[in-house]
């Protein structure tokens, strides 16, 4: 055992660890009631491998000190002007993966802000900070804490779940909840109702998930009896995303492919696209159609 450990190759841990952060992540959310935009960092998570960045002239200098004279020098610079690797990532070959291969950089835990706006209240989430999680090869449910009411008498933490695993081998598939439950927060006004997911399955983007309905029913029977039953219907509902994107509404002044301020994307709407009709009898004796969702697709 001791000659195996001598030629394995050390753990970074502190590596592991440090690598994935927080960044800051501005998205503008509209405007609030004095008519002033409304930016709010909402945060990301990213991997930080390798030393921290260099100012432009620390590495300017660094860079000129590694060739052996001003022309090539000038050659290296023209080359990472064009795109080109330099000298330099072609001998180090790029940042190692921050989490590993088998782990990616996610949030530990989001808060939820309210925010008052011109159109009404609006709900961000923000995440407080990032860890290594493992990768999951398998559509399951994992935890997911979200804080409601942050830094108040009524603050709340709550495992409101998510979906995690692989995405599958049919193109466009991917693991989305499917069941739900709700908890209670208490807050200054009334009782707040949070939806929480308890399931989770291989599903399209825009996809249907049960939701039933109970409606009395009134039936007769060959004797001509009345009874009154419970008729249970799956009315079915639309969920998922068609998103087209993000819109970038600042960008880096030195660094073009950085943005500074996100806009959300104006997506398409997930809507049913077949149903079906149940018709009975209710308890007035005059009949009743509940209309049921059999697929759902996006709507542009």
């Amino acid at each position: 055992t001791a000659v195996l450990n001598k030629h394995r190759q050390p753990r970074n841990l502190f590596a592991e660890r440090a690598c994935c952060r927080r960044q800051s992540h501005f998205i503008y959310i509209g405007k609030d009631i004095s008519g002033s935009p409304v930016n709010v960092d909402v945060g990301m998570c990213r991997t930080h491998c390798g030393q921290s960045q260099p100012s432009s002239f620390e590495l300017g200098m660094q860079s000129y000190s590694r060739h052996s004279s001003m022309l090539d020098f000038l050659k290296d610079k023209k080359m990472r002007t064009l795109g080109a690797p330099s000298r330099e990532s072609r001998h180090n070959g790029g940042g190692a993966p921050s989490c590993g291969s088998s782990s990616t950089c996610e949030p530990t835990g989001t808060r939820v802000d309210k925010v008052l706006l011109l159109d009404g209240m609006r709900e961000v989430e923000i995440i407080e900070d990032c860890h290594c999680e493992a990768k999951v090869t398998w559509c399951l449910r994992a935890p997911s804490l979200k804080t409601y009411f942050f830094e108040t008498p009524y603050e709340t933490v709550i495992d409101v779940g998510k979906c995690v695993g692989s995405k599958g081998e049919l193109e466009g598939f991917s693991c989305v909840p499917t069941k739900f439950d709700s908890a209670l927060v208490d807050t200054p006004n009334k009782v707040e109702l949070i939806q929480t997911v308890t399931g989770c399955d291989m599903k399209e983007g825009c996809y249907r998930i049960p939701y039933v309905e109970y409606h009395y029913e009134i039936t007769y029977s060959e004797e001509g009896l009345k009874e009154e039953k419970l008729k249970e219907i799956d009315v079915g509902r639309c969920l998922g995303s068609c998103t087209s994107g993000n819109r970038c509404l600042l960008r880096s002044a030195s660094d073009s492919a950085e943005c500074l301020l996100w806009a959300e994307g104006q997506g398409s709407a997930c809507v049913p696209q077949g149903y079906e009709s149940h018709t009975f009898l209710n308890q007035h004796g005059q009949t009743r159609t509940v209309l049921a969702i059999t697929s759902c697709l996006c709507q542009s």
